[in-house]
């Protein structure tokens, strides 16, 4: 029998939990994005042209407040964690210019990207400024631990980049290796997000490496989700059109999992789609009924309930209040909308 995916049971009381983090750091994400445009400045103007199409177009601000978060938890008085949430957001934005990148992504939330708009040489080169001023932020907060935590991050997130590159349009991959990928390209940074917020706190030991269990777990939630509703209708919230990683021969965990369910027909079908990737309804339509024969869809889902469960038992080690509830909640908003 065909599962049937229930986002609202993940949605249920969780709509505001998003918004109810950012009411609680208001002030503070304030100064993250006065920090974010102070280091955004440079001679050469198409820097910050390119930095503020992605930076200043809405986004959601996740990663920094997983930082702002943590400091919180762990009881951080000072004001070096508003410099390291603003090395985070500047490290995820130059992840986002090189995916484009390597990816030949021409959309992203619903914009044209900037590989589409200004080139690929101009994309690599500004996401390299970025990381640049990063790590000059980073070694402003004074934190040899946390600068050791993102440098690492950084390099993780490289090789994901590289392990995703040599896995392009092979739906032959297994489980076990697309986690690897997208525990290195996207959950390296949630993790490291949250755990410098515990390091530069000087949190305890075990405490550091809950926060880094919390930030890995939802990574690895939020790309599943991410996705799964790639072939959802509910991506239309998200200003992403359904199909865009089908689209581009992108293979994901629900392509994984309709390959290798799938008879010698369909796996014929998988494998064309993804190595001669092309806009075509028809393909996307064969594409998903293969994913609800086989219950593609439905159990990425449950995998990133899996994972979100993890995330949340993370936080058991810390006292029960309102940062804590909201991350706890955070979970299920962000597996209910792919935030």
């Amino acid at each position: 029998m065909t599962k049937i995916i229930n986002f609202s049971e993940s949605r249920r009381g969780t709509d505001d939990a998003l918004g109810d983090l950012h009411a609680l750091f208001g002030e503070e994400l304030q100064q993250v994005e006065l920090a974010i445009a102070e280091h955004m400045k440079s001679a050469a103007a198409l820097i910050p042209e390119i930095s503020e199409h992605l930076i200043g177009a809405g986004g959601k601000r996740l990663r920094p407040l997983l930082t702002l978060s943590a400091a919180r938890l762990a009881g951080y008085g000072g004001h070096d964690h508003i410099t390291m949430a603003a090395a985070v957001e500047y490290m995820h934005t130059a992840t986002l210019l090189h995916d484009d990148v390597v990816d030949d992504s021409d959309m992203r939330r619903g914009q044209p990207t900037a590989r589409n708009l200004w080139g690929n040489a101009a994309s690599v080169l500004v996401g390299d400024f970025l990381l640049g001023q990063a790590f000059r932020m980073m070694v402003a907060a004074g934190s040899l631990p946390a600068l050791d935590i993102l440098s690492s991050a950084a390099a993780v997130i490289a090789e994901g980049e590289v392990m995703q590159l040599a896995a392009m349009n092979n739906a032959q991959i297994s489980e076990d290796s697309y986690l690897d990928i997208i525990d290195a390209k996207t959950a390296a940074l949630f993790a490291a997000a949250a755990e410098v917020g515990g390091v530069i706190a000087a949190a305890q030991t075990a405490e550091q490496k809950a926060l880094a269990a919390y930030g890995r777990n939802l990574g690895i939630a939020f790309q599943l989700i991410d996705d799964a509703l790639d072939y959802g209708s509910i991506n239309r919230v998200l200003g992403k059109n359904i199909g865009e990683d089908f689209a581009e021969g992108k293979v994901t965990l629900p392509v994984i999992l309709a390959y290798h369910r799938g008879d010698a027909e369909a796996r014929e079908f998988w494998e064309d789609a993804v190595k001669n990737p092309h806009n075509d309804g028809d393909r996307l339509n064969r594409a998903l009924a293969l994913m609800n024969k086989t219950d593609a869809l439905a159990d990425t889902v449950e995998r990133a309930r899996h994972y979100g469960d993890k995330a949340k038992d993370a936080l058991g080690l810390f006292p029960t209040n309102d940062v804590q509830k909201t991350l706890i909640r955070l979970v299920d908003f962000c597996i209910a909308r792919a935030y």
